[in-house]
């Protein structure tokens, strides 16, 4: 199982400067993918400018969005933004979405939290359509350079459309910082989906988890600021590793599992958590 790492986007007030030390830190300590998380109201950094100050600091450890809030965003712009940055990235970037549940996280007219799920259905043929070349805006240009490739699409949630557009444009699905307990099943759908179209392979399947090593009160304190308007099976079972012991244990369980990716999200802003999570794993 590959390890990647979080960048600390929406650690509460995060020190934005820390994003591109970040990541070329932990390009350097070996991890397998840089991830951001999506939040509009909250004081952190937009997962877009995170990870074009990733891609910018680095030039091999994999990206993720792990998950933008893609319906927030008019399709077209955001599939101008993400091909922009795995472009600069020369072809690193994994688009992570979700369609969100907040309704502060929908700010731009026209795109609210009704009818979020129809437009993801008619933004995922958009994006396809831009990064393909295609004209927009009814005139004779692309919004991309020529060579632009299909940027690869994983999908996180819990409903059954999630697994839908899953199969049908995605590579695999991304699970929240749960217990085992309350992942494993969203796994097995997943491949059971995948099996059901017809799909070839499987599913990649990753699957997010808090930590805070150094200070960890602070991590304890970030985490649930964050969580504080989540549903409240979310908000109570999010997973927040503090030792060592429970770092490998998280590894262990998911490998058992068959998950192909963990990404330890970081609960604070500190640098040093890089270092101290890279002692810990593989």
């Amino acid at each position: 199982m590959q390890i990647g790492i979080g960048l600390p986007n929406q650690v509460r007030n995060v020190t934005a400067s820390t994003i591109p030390r970040w990541a070329a830190r932990a390009e350097e300590a070996g991890f397998s993918t840089l991830a951001t998380t999506g939040r509009y109201a909250y004081p952190g950094v937009s997962d877009t400018v995170a990870l074009a100050a990733a891609a910018g600091a680095t030039s091999t450890i994999g990206l993720l969005s792990a998950v933008l809030l893609a319906p927030a965003w008019p399709g077209a712009l955001l599939a101008k933004e993400i091909a922009g940055i795995d472009g600069v990235s020369g072809g690193r970037l994994t688009l992570g979405v979700g369609v969100g549940s907040r309704e502060d996280e929908f700010t731009v007219p026209g795109h609210g939290l009704p009818g979020r799920g129809a437009r993801l259905e008619s933004d995922l043929a958009t994006y396809r359509e831009v990064w393909g070349g295609e004209p927009v805006g009814n005139g004779p240009n692309p919004a991309v350079p020529a060579g632009t490739r299909q940027v690869p699409l994983l999908f996180g949630g819990y409903s059954a459309r999630t697994l839908h557009r899953m199969v049908r444009w995605g590579e695999g699905y991304l699970g929240g910082s749960l217990p085992t307990a309350m992942t494993a099943p969203s796994f097995e759908a997943a491949r059971r989906a995948w099996r059901e179209a017809g799909r070839q392979g499987a599913p990649k399947l990753v699957v997010l988890a808090y930590f805070a090593l150094g200070d960890t009160e602070a991590g304890r304190a970030n985490v649930q600021d964050f969580y504080r308007l989540a549903p409240e099976e979310i908000a109570t079972n999010a997973v927040l590793c503090t030792t060592g012991e429970m770092i490998e244990q998280s590894v262990a369980e998911y490998t058992d599992l068959g998950v192909d990716e963990i990404i330890f999200v970081p609960a604070t802003d500190d640098l040093d958590e890089v270092t101290r999570l890279a002692d810990l794993v593989p």
